[in-house]
């Protein structure tokens, strides 16, 4: 019975670990008008000022992700260039990329 709980534990821990994570995220780091930051590395999650976003995939394409009052729209083109742009609390507009 103990391994039994072990390994639904680890699977459960597993699970949220990577709740957020969904396939076909690009990476980037943007900065979005009101001034707040934005970044995913491949595959997720996105982030807004570090916090972890609700993300869902549109398509394979096209990404939304939620949080801190503001939802973004993600879109990968043809030429893997990635055009975000926000609505929500802050201005809406289309977000900047941002120089490592």
């Amino acid at each position: 019975m103990k391994i039994n709980l072990k390994f639904l534990l680890l699977l459960l821990t597993t699970s949220a670990a990577q709740a957020n994570s969904v396939t076909g995220v690009p990476s980037f780091v943007v900065e979005c008008p009101g001034k707040f930051l934005v970044q995913a590395d491949q595959d997720g999650p996105v982030l807004i000022n570090n916090k972890e976003a609700e993300t869902k995939a549109i398509n394979d394409r096209r990404f939304e992700a939620k949080g801190s009052g503001i939802t973004l729209s993600i879109v990968l083109a043809d030429d893997d260039s990635v055009t975000v742009t926000s609505i929500g609390k802050a201005p809406n507009g289309v977000c900047e990329s941002v120089d490592d």
